[in-house]
């Protein structure tokens, strides 16, 4: 578990954009939300990044499959941070969140100046944690240095009462970023990887989406991710500098493999493509399994 500086403990993790912009789900997930097979508050909740200009990208909620796909053992992603705006969100969603019921987390990306905005009014509200983006494969820009990914950080931190999590890419420097957010940022997240960086030879399914807005085939999530995001999450928790929230967990299993690798922490995105109700069974039966050891512990005391 990683304690941050507010008392929140973060342990299982709805990835950004996993359950939309409220942590409520999307419409395809609502029935699912209230009948409790998605029980968002057995998670902290990462919501869709938001920017601070609305921005189109590439999601039609009436054709969702046009900038998603499902691969073998997850899925590839051009969505490429669509969102109505943060003022939208400042207006219509952040008042009416239940976040005592729900522990939420709000993801930004922009330049230093649209963050340290967007985390200065977002003080009004008691997040868990305030993620900040600068790893969305989609954007079709480039994803800065270490320098200024810490940089941005720095803007944020000087106007924000939140701990502040950093989401990186296996394509940047993740090692030189966790490196200059020490004392920055408290923990460390990792997005779903490039599709070249994965299939450098074939082509991904949105092939005709990549080639109308460039920016590369997408960002792959899941068991195809696991190779690439695991080894970081290894390093990055090696480096010591800050601890490491794992992604691309596909199943239970895979919570002992990546804590085994230092992850103090696990997040669930590709999953919620494929089996949206996992997330929840995956998290009682951890719960479970901790209370039965606490059990045995005390018994043997």
């Amino acid at each position: 578990m990683i304690r941050l500086s507010n008392g929140h403990v973060l342990d299982h993790v709805v990835s950004s954009g996993s359950l939309a912009f409220d942590g409520r789900g999307w419409p395809w997930q609502r029935a699912m939300v209230a009948s409790g097979l998605i029980r968002p508050d057995l998670f902290t909740v990462v919501l869709k990044t938001l920017t601070r200009a609305p921005r189109e990208g590439n999601l039609k909620l009436y054709r969702p499959w046009t900038c998603v796909r499902l691969v073998p053992g997850g899925s590839v992603n051009k969505v490429g941070l669509t969102n109505p705006g943060f003022d939208w969100w400042l207006r219509d969603i952040g008042p009416k969140l239940d976040w005592e019921r729900v522990r939420t987390a709000v993801s930004i990306f922009g330049d230093d100046d649209e963050l340290a905005a967007m985390a200065s009014a977002l003080n009004r509200f008691p997040l868990a944690a305030l993620e900040v983006n600068p790893s969305c494969p989609n954007t079709g820009h480039a994803l800065g240095n270490a320098g200024q990914v810490v940089q941005g950080v720095e803007a944020v931190k000087r106007v924000s009462r939140h701990p502040v999590i950093v989401k990186v890419s296996t394509s940047q420097d993740y090692l030189g970023i966790a490196r200059g957010l020490k004392g920055l940022a408290e923990a460390v997240s990792l997005n779903s990887v490039p599709w070249e960086q994965i299939y450098p030879e074939g082509r991904s399914p949105l092939w005709r989406l990549e080639k109308r807005v460039g920016g590369g085939g997408g960002g792959v999530s899941g068991r195809p991710a696991q190779a690439l995001n695991w080894k970081a999450v290894q390093e990055i928790a090696a480096e010591g500098a800050l601890p490491v929230i794992a992604p691309s967990v596909m199943g239970f299993d895979d919570l002992d493999r990546v804590r085994a690798l230092g992850a103090r922490a696990v997040s669930y995105g590709a999953i919620h493509f494929r089996a949206p109700w996992l997330p929840t069974r995956i998290v009682k039966r951890d719960l479970a399994r901790r209370a039965g050891e606490a059990h045995t512990s005390r018994v043997a005391a």
